[in-house]
């Protein structure tokens, strides 16, 4: 197949430039009525492509044209047979891959630090979720993913699962061994979904981890937007269908039934190009970002009182192998945290991070990085050492979450459940009926369905007194928390 060509993206511009008449949506049509200073900021030649699904343009719900053909192109570049385009992000891909093997009351085994596109799939299907713990590094209060020997036990004890979900690699880069888990999951006969949004730059350079199409995973939701250069939103869903353990017409249908009938052509647009330049750059462009990134982490780790992992913590099932444009900064030792950090980088600098926690702050290298970019993070933070280092205590704070709590109900059957609110402080025994999320290090602490334990209770209050955020609970100030309705917390 060509690579070179972008078929909807070349329908588009042609179509723009025959400059049609329009009496559809969007009511903006072409510009002319929109407010003209975003017209005049966005540019007439995105707005002449911000168009609906009308005949020259196919369809995303049912593809047969320009977007079948962008869609083909796509499969060839990421090593699929099917790929399938998302206007919804990586979450409605996830979604997507989880409701393709599951129906309600079916097992699906999952590690816990899921992103919470799993569990909204997880609650829409009504499907009871067998959690994996991952493995965690005190030390530098992360998690890495779950051990080929962790998932063989699930499956042991739950052979009867319909899927294995896998995050590879991490937010923070760390991969497990994907090859040794599809080939365990295979012989059981369950299928693996891979979680690969933090992963489109993999496929494309043999330094870095194998990706879910390489390993022989199933079926793989990849957000081409965060690393791979498409618009914010815009992502793809692999499928390998020569398992045949996922039914490609089965996760068309419910990609459809998940996506608005207004589906974006910009963002469209984007994939389509996007994946005409992996295809032909890719390799340069992973090579290019990972020396950046390896210029990062060998400078940062002349900084006193920083910290840059590298393939140094490798070794273990659960890091197995390590994606280095993933630039995870350890400022502990100067006695600060991740968040003042952030904060910091935000206020003197005008820089903004990826993801900051207690330990760390987490910076993305990608394509779109120079050494200029990469050179203002590193003189910020030699600033940023010379300020702190050796002036204050170093945070002791051990990361650890307490044991994944009793699954009384379905998730589903428990948010759908009538509720009562209690005082959280009190809530031990009852069963949860929202999602409690603690970061660091970004696991769900509880979840519908859960019964609350006065670990989690301790773990949860003991995060907020020192100023770490909590989503989840309706109650924002979590004095209350939403339980289900019964006579007797279970004891």
């Amino acid at each position: 197949m060509n690579q070179h060509r972008t078929p909807l993206f070349t329908a588009l511009k042609k179509h723009a430039a025959g400059n049609p008449v329009q009496f559809h949506i969007p009511g903006h049509k072409k510009g002319l009525g929109t407010d003209a200073e975003f017209r005049e900021f966005i540019g007439d030649n995105a707005l002449s492509i911000d168009l609906i699904n009308i005949a020259p343009l196919d369809d995303l719900h049912q593809p047969t044209g320009v977007i079948q053909e962008a869609q083909k192109l796509a499969a060839k570049a990421f090593g699929a047979d099917y790929t399938y385009f998302s206007v919804q992000g990586t979450s409605n891909a996830i979604m997507t891959m989880i409701l393709s093997v599951c129906s309600p009351g079916e097992k699906i085994i999952v590690p816990r630090n899921i992103h919470k596109s799993v569990m909204s799939a997880i609650i829409f299907s009504g499907a009871k979720p067998v959690f994996v713990s991952p493995v965690q590094d005190e030390n530098l209060g992360i998690d890495h993913g779950i051990t080929t020997s962790a998932l063989e036990r699930a499956l042991k004890r739950h052979p009867d699962a319909k899927g294995v979900l896998v995050i590879n690699p991490t937010y923070f880069g760390v991969c497990a061994d994907l090859r040794s888990i599809v080939d365990l999951a295979h012989r059981y006969g369950v299928p693996v979904l891979v979680d690969e949004a933090h992963g489109v730059l993999i496929h494309f350079h043999e330094d870095l981890p194998v990706s879910a199409m390489q390993a022989g995973a199933d079926i793989a939701a990849t957000s081409v937007h965060k690393l791979g250069g498409s618009m914010t939103q815009s992502s793809v869903l692999n499928l390998n269908a020569k398992t045949g353990l996922i039914n490609p017409q089965r996760v068309q249908t419910i990609m459809s039934m998940l996506t608005t009938t207004s589906t974006s052509y910009i963002l469209l647009a984007s994939l389509d190009t996007s994946r005409r330049n992996l295809a032909l750059n890719g390799h340069e462009m992973a090579e290019r970002t990972i020396q950046l990134s390896n210029y990062a982490r060998e400078t940062i780790n002349t900084i006193e009182g920083l910290y840059s992992f590298g393939k140094e913590i490798l070794g273990t099932e659960a890091t197995f192998d390590l994606d280095p444009t993933k630039l995870n900064i350890h400022v502990r030792h100067l006695g600060i945290t991740g968040y003042e950090t952030e904060n910091w980088l935000r206020e003197k600098y005008n820089i903004e991070v990826e993801l900051s926690d207690m330990y760390n702050i987490l910076c993305l290298i990608t394509p779109g990085d120079t050494q200029e970019s990469v050179d203002k993070l590193l003189a910020a933070l030699r600033v940023l050492s010379a300020i702190h280092y050796s002036k204050g205590e170093i945070y002791e704070l051990k990361v650890q979450v307490p044991e994944i709590p009793q699954l009384a109900l379905i998730p589903r059957d428990a948010f759908y459940a009538d509720t009562q609110l209690v005082p959280f402080r009190e809530s031990a025994g009852y069963i949860i009926a929202e999602f409690i999320y603690v970061y660091p290090p970004g696991i769900p602490i509880l979840l519908p369905g859960e019964v609350i334990t006065q670990d989690n209770i301790d773990y949860i209050i003991d995060h907020v007194e020192i100023g770490l955020p909590v989503k989840g609970p309706e109650d924002r100030s979590i004095t209350n928390v939403k339980v289900i309705v019964e006579a007797d917390p279970i004891s």
